[in-house]
């Protein structure tokens, strides 16, 4: 995948990357980024768009496996999300638990590795690797950035408590993504935390990304005045091979009543793209609704509600999955560049350059855990034999 001119002072590690989601904002913004992800299916994607990859589970690596001073993540959601089966949401205050045990030094692994579904402790991974990072004195990743579902929002607030203990100015909230210029709505729960510079006492302020566009509110007219906002991007803005008008009906019902369908036309965002977006179907005012043949949006098209590019390679089983468990890349970069103090003219560049972005054929850097840890052992001696 060709790069644009990166900016060396910044290296992420980015745990849980999925399809690449997050990879492909930093890759935008010119930040070198390496991201650690075990679905072989998000990995088949992730090869096909050349982006660096680990694969395998996070928790058999550490920080001391990776050159970087930007941690970021987003966990596995399904526990934790409306759309799961919310075993996380019940062992909210368990996990809260755990999070402080491991603040006062308590290996808990074993416990979480024993929960009912694995997948609630991994939330808790991050803070295992921003714990490793500050152990022994050392001076921990720099800047870290995390997202996750609305309900993870707790979580974060004790990451938040536990890191500003730590020399950190941290800060947790919950963004939009119709704000950002994302043509759906979606809620995201964002942490990002900045290490304070040694000795100082004054707080490094964390500053979220100000919203660019004005938030969709249902009977609302797109050019409503909002603070001198952009209007929402609607489906069919973003869709332009996609003829209007068209509703497009819910996979879901509102209230819980599958009879009650949630609609949304053409000139609104979607509604929160999920693992189940192809199940959602079309219906037009000129063609005569048939239920045995319903239009429903392609993968590539549901991809670019996500704001992937169109062309994104996307790879292997489940790729609905995929693009429903991505963050939003254009979220990305507005996130990824506050975190890291890009100017807007910076955005504004990456923008452009993620919606001109194609495939390349370059070779693609996929490693295994071992030939990673080789790799690391391998490049650790290097500089010592060349001395020798």
């Amino acid at each position: 995948m060709s790069s644009p001119e990166t900016t060396p002072e910044f290296k992420i590690v980015d745990l849980f990357a999925g399809p690449g989601g997050l990879d492909m904002a930093a890759h935008v913004l010119g930040v070198p980024v390496t991201g650690v992800e075990w679905d072989d299916n998000a990995c088949q994607t992730r090869t096909a768009a050349g982006l660096a990859t680990v694969k395998g589970d996070v928790r058999l690596l550490d920080p001391g496996h990776f050159d970087a001073n930007v941690l970021a993540g987003g966990p596995p959601c399904q526990t934790f999300t409306v759309a799961g089966k919310g075993a996380g949401r019940q062992a909210l205050d368990q996990v809260l638990d755990f999070a402080r045990r491991m603040a006062r030094g308590e290996d808990v692994r074993g416990e979480l590795d024993a929960l009912k579904d694995e997948r609630t402790g991994l939330v808790l991974e991050p803070l295992r690797w921003a714990l490793t990072a500050l152990a022994d004195g050392a001076s921990g990743y720099d800047t870290i950035v995390l997202e996750q579902v609305p309900a993870v929002l707790p979580v974060w607030q004790e990451y938040k408590r536990i890191l500003e203990e730590r020399g950190y100015s941290a800060e947790c909230t919950v963004l939009h993504t119709e704000e950002f210029g994302v043509p759906q709505t979606r809620r995201r729960a964002i942490l990002i935390a900045r290490k304070r510079p040694a000795g100082s006492v004054l707080s490094d302020v964390v500053e979220f990304p100000k919203p660019t566009h004005r938030r969709f509110r249902k009977g609302a007219t797109q050019h409503t005045d909002d603070a001198g906002l952009q209007p929402w991007v609607t489906m069919g803005k973003a869709l332009k091979d996609v003829r209007t008008p068209y509703e497009v009906v819910s996979n879901y019902g509102t209230g819980g009543d599958p009879a009650a369908r949630g609609r949304r036309g053409h000139d609104e965002p979607a509604f929160t793209v999920t693992g189940k977006v192809s199940r959602n179907w079309l219906e037009r005012p000129d063609i005569p609704f048939d239920p045995k043949n319903k239009e429903r949006f392609g993968l590539p098209q549901s991809g670019v509600l996500q704001t992937f590019p169109t062309n994104y390679p996307w790879r292997g089983n489940d790729q609905a999955q995929q693009i429903g468990n991505a963050i939003p890349p254009r979220l990305g970069v507005h996130v990824l560049a506050a975190a890291l103090r890009r100017g807007s003219g910076d955005v504004e560049v990456a923008l452009k350059t993620l919606d001109t972005w194609e495939p390349s054929n370059g070779a693609s850097t996929m490693y295994s855990v071992d030939e990673w840890k080789q790799k690391v052992a391998s490049d650790e001696q290097a500089p010592a034999t060349v001395g020798a």
